[in-house]
């Protein structure tokens, strides 16, 4: 049987991390994998994290099974989290997943089930795993545009227009801060035009938020995804947990169904169980009790809140340190746009070519498409970037 199998395209990051490993040369770069360094290159364990671990090995007395929607005090301290007091607690439904990818994935069976025939708008670019998933369930992938090349900002103009062919039925992902790959940002403004928009057409938005508290705070990051929750009659968040609490290994996320009409909860909640069900039984337990534990003590929860705030405040720093650079060795503002993204990355527009040049010249490893991710560089390697891309002409 197994010889009729084919290969399957390898992930180009995963391949893009062999190569790395593979390069010799001692001042190579990894810009890359999406986790976050310190700079010291390291992912550390936040302290919050740790100290829950300790406490939680302490005092666990049982590995049995929580339930097929996790332990629901997870649900309400990361519905708490998301939404504050955006949309009452009675009209969510949610269930813990392996990761945010697990609630992504979950995502997209549930509009399936809801809809065979769905259609999921995505933006033009984004997460490469959001259109294998898609690829893989067999469900159609409708792109909209959202990267403008030239000014390396959000197209909103097209991306409107696309969102316009939207309609009943189908689902709209976004990104609910922090765009990846591109760091490119809408603003409140823009996104009540994008509410607007999906209540006239009927179309049923998805937000995927992975990265809340690593653009512009906790609260700030949030707004658009409370915006849209108590806005439209119904749509999915998929949240993670790896980035903000650097909880990455344990895999732990979280996926909400909310419906402004709370008679639908009681059926959202068993849908949504019946799916875990099918994939994975009982979702793991250890990070997203950690998580739990992290954001109902006051003095762990403070911790998480000011380790995170430092953490955002050096990646933001990166970027102003970069763009600065930049605009030294080019003598031009024309990079002032990676100031003014936030999260992890930023896409440079450049080609493969260059991406390749930046490699192969420089030992600068970043996406084929000019993703790169900030929190690989440090204030020595940042200069070192800098004259790189210049070198390259970028």
């Amino acid at each position: 049987m197994f010889e009729t199998l084919k290969e399957q395209p390898a992930d180009k990051i995963l391949q893009l991390m062999q190569l790395y490993r593979e390069d010799p040369r001692e001042d190579k770069i990894d810009l890359g994998v999406g986790v976050y360094k310190d700079a010291t290159g390291k992912t550390p364990i936040m302290r919050a994290v740790k100290a829950a671990e300790k406490k939680l090995w302490e005092e666990q007395d049982t590995k049995a099974y929580t339930g097929l929607a996790g332990d629901p005090a997870f649900a309400d301290a990361m519905i708490n989290l998301v939404l504050s007091d955006a949309v009452a607690r009675g009209n969510v439904a949610a269930v813990a997943t392996p990761g945010g990818t697990g609630a992504v994935r979950q995502a997209f069976e549930m509009a399936r089930l809801a809809n065979p025939d769905v259609r999921v708008f995505v933006s033009d670019p984004t997460w490469p795993n959001h259109v294998s998933i898609l690829n893989y369930l067999g469900i159609e992938v409708v792109s909209y545009r959202y990267f403008d090349g030239e000014t390396r900002g959000v197209n909103f103009d097209a991306m409107m227009e696309d969102l316009g062919k939207a309609g009943p039925g189908d689902l709209v992902l976004l990104h609910g801060c922090c765009h990846n790959p591109t760091g490119a940002n809408l603003n409140l403004v823009q996104w009540q035009a994008v509410v607007d928009l999906l209540n006239k057409t009927g179309a049923v938005p998805m937000i995927d938020i992975a990265y809340q508290g690593f653009g512009d705070g906790l609260e700030q990051d949030a707004a658009a995804v409370r915006l849209v929750a108590s806005s439209v009659p119904e749509c999915l968040i998929a949240a993670s947990c790896s980035k903000n609490f650097g909880v990455y290994r344990e895999r732990t996320g979280l996926l909400m169904a909310v419906s402004a009409d709370p008679s639908k909860t009681s059926l959202n909640q068993g849908t949504l169980a019946f799916l875990n069900r099918q994939n994975y039984s009982f979702p793991p337990d250890h990070g997203a009790r950690v998580v739990t534990m992290v954001l109902t003590d006051p003095a762990l929860r403070a911790d998480w809140a000011a380790e995170l705030e430092e953490v955002r405040n050096s990646m933001l720093g990166l970027r102003e340190l970069l763009a600065s650079e930049l605009q030294r060795a080019s003598g031009s503002d024309r990079f002032g746009f990676i100031a003014q993204h936030r999260g992890m990355f930023s896409r440079l527009g450049a080609s493969g070519e260059l991406v390749q040049k930046l490699r192969d010249e420089h030992g600068i490893y970043m996406v084929g498409d000019s993703r790169l991710n900030i929190a690989g560089l440090n204030k020595q390697t940042v200069p070192i970037l800098a004259d790189a891309i210049i070198k390259v002409g970028m």
